[in-house]
């Protein structure tokens, strides 16, 4: 057995590796990774392959985060983004580089959608308390915040965010301060997307154009409504994607929420569906967290091997804080940010266990569904989103209700598939029904009903197979790892495609997320997906233990690269990631 000063050792040997900016594929290239994925037999540096040596199994890696206090600091509310007048100097199609600009690819679509409002952004170094039992974290953040500030878009209204990197030469410990901005979910054009290989170093600043556009807007029979509104989107979120260290980068805090509005969703809850708003629409984002039991500071661990699990559960930046709530409905705008833990949301009563408390779920992912779906839980893979109605008007004055994820999870390979009962998962928010009752104009969900879905036609569609293997100790994407130099095929613009994904990795679960547009489920293991709330559209796709999944895609208006990849954001980075493209002449390949 691993003794402690071992474990110490080894554990202090290892975040050297990090702090100097390899990755897993650099250790394997050394010889200091074997093919089963675990650090060489080499005392010194891996306390994992120690203990096996020597008949032990402790391994130093179990989050081991210094006792905090739960619920005692309100939830933060997330600072909206406000625009700037101008931005010196002035946006240009081509990339400005001779200004220190960093982008290397020309804007396809400003002049035919001339942004109407303008966003400066800084990636910077921050001090922010995620506990008062811890001491002061450093973070990366958006203007220094983590999350970042949340952005409100409209549709029919054009915007530009001009990224600035002030991110210090030193990181600290961990992540890389060369970054590009993933706007996730959103209908970009490929050089404002936030490709993982499109980034940027300190000192450049990068303009990202943000159309705000329906898909399909190329379309003739959508002409007069600039695309279909049966694909408008709500709730995006946005971090950083630099290949080989997201999950190091959204871990440092390099994430935000990103809303999206128009004349049914309207941001008023008198008018258009009437979905409640304004302080009674509340970004929610959920991250797990472990900070070292010695100093108390944020702790990455590259070599987590399947994915990193935190003991401490942030909802906007704090550990398990309280919010309190009016007798009225509530919006929540659920977003799991990772970098690898799976959740399942119930509503728990700690003074009445039995008690099945139900909510409506509005949205999966980034798009409201056909109508509100009452249910007793939400699961959210990584990076995938539910926007939910809570009506707290059902509770008694002064009663406080708990968020509780009950769902088993002890490594980062996924979910065991276990739902613990009701006190026995992690209690992450508390809600309080202590506020005075108000007014209330926001629609009964069970009357609401929002846009139709698309229609499916597979008859023209480009079939292709994408495996999710691990070999060589990392994650593949049939058979090969992520490489900005290799394009896996190309679809063909204003296609249609159907994909088969296999997952072939053993006991690993993937959340799989495809750029650019939204797919539909055909099909999990050749039968129509069970739940409700998967028969609509999405932008990740949950990929169980040996499970295979037939998804349709829409390729419109757009072109340039994109990737697609696991967003277990440990996977992602070593190296289940696929970089594809969009032009005006594709290929058939069935196996990329």
């Amino acid at each position: 057995m691993a003794n402690k000063r071992d474990i110490d050792n080894a554990r202090k040997n290892r975040l050297e590796l990090i702090k100097a900016g390899f990755t897993r594929r650099d250790l394997v290239r050394m010889g200091l990774i074997t093919s089963a994925g675990f650090l060489i037999a080499k005392d010194g540096l891996s306390s994992r392959a120690w203990a096996f040596r020597h008949g032990g199994g402790d391994d130093g890696h179990a989050a081991t985060s210094p006792p905090t206090r739960a619920f005692i600091e309100p939830l933060p509310i997330l600072q909206v983004k406000q625009p700037v007048a101008s931005l010196d100097p002035a946006p240009t199609i081509a990339p400005n580089t001779a200004a220190g600009e960093g982008r290397t690819v020309s804007h396809q679509a400003l002049a035919a959608f001339p942004p109407v409002k303008l966003y400066q952004v800084t990636q910077k170094e921050g001090q922010v308390s995620m506990s008062p039992d811890l001491p002061p974290q450093t973070i990366w953040g958006y203007d220094g915040m983590s999350p970042g500030p949340v952005y409100h878009a409209r549709y029919g209204e054009p915007i530009l965010v001009r990224n600035v990197n002030n991110l210090p030469a030193d990181n600290g410990g961990f992540g890389n301060n060369t970054v590009t901005t993933h706007l996730h979910n959103g209908h970009t054009p490929s050089e404002s997307d936030g490709f993982p290989c499109y980034f940027f170093r300190p000192g450049q600043f990068y303009d990202h154009h943000y159309p705000i556009v329906l898909a399909g807007f190329t379309d003739p029979q959508f002409a007069a409504t600039h695309g279909d509104v049966r694909e408008s989107l709500s709730t995006l979120f946005y971090h950083d994607h630099r290949i080989d260290f997201t999950a190091q980068n959204v871990y440092k805090g390099l994430f935000g929420q990103f809303l999206l509005f128009n004349d049914h969703d309207t941001g008023d809850e008198t008018t258009g569906f009437r979905l409640p708003s304004g302080e009674f629409d509340v970004p929610m984002m959920f991250a797990d967290r472990v900070f070292d039991p010695n100093t108390g500071r944020l702790f990455f661990d590259l070599f987590n091997l399947d994915g990193i699990l935190g003991d401490k559960f942030l909802v906007n930046g704090k550990v398990q804080p309280f919010f309190q709530v009016h007798p009225r409905r509530y919006r929540l705008r659920w977003t799991n940010a990772g970098p690898s833990r799976w959740q399942q949301f119930f509503l728990t009563d700690v003074n009445n266990l039995s008690a099945n408390n139900r909510f409506w779920q509005i949205a999966n992912d980034g798009n409201l569904l056909p109508a509100p779906v009452q249910v007793s839980s939400v699961e959210l893979g990584v990076a995938e989103r539910a926007d939910v109605i809570i009506d707290f008007s059902q509770f008694k004055p002064g009663q406080s209700i708990y968020l509780e994820n009950r769902l088993e999870q002890n490594d980062g390979r996924g979910p065991t598939g276990n739902v613990l009962a009701a006190g026995q998962g992690n209690l992450v928010l508390r809600f309080d029904v202590v506020l005075p009752a108000v007014a209330d104009n926001s629609q009964d969900p069970a009357t609401a009903r929002f846009y139709d879905l698309p229609p499916i036609d597979i008859s023209n569609a480009v079939t292709r197979t994408f495996k999710f293997e691990r070999g060589n100790g990392q994650w593949q994407v049939n058979g090969r790892f992520a490489d900005c130099n290799v394009n896996r095929f190309t679809a063909k613009q204003n296609s249609t495609e159907v994909w088969t994904l296999v997952n072939n990795s053993g006991g690993w679960m993937h959340p799989i997320h495809i750029h650019f547009e939204e797919h539909r489920i055909l099909s999990r293991n050749g039968a129509p997906p069970p739940l409700a709330v998967e028969r609509t559209r999405k932008d990740v796709v949950q990929l169980h233990h040996n499970e295979t999944v037939q998804i349709f895609f829409r390729f419109r208006d757009f072109t340039g690269r994109y990737p697609m990849h696991c967003h277990n954001m440990v996977h992602e980075d070593h190296a289940m990631m696929a970089l594809w493209s969009i032009e005006p002449n594709g290929d058939t390949n069935p196996q990329p």
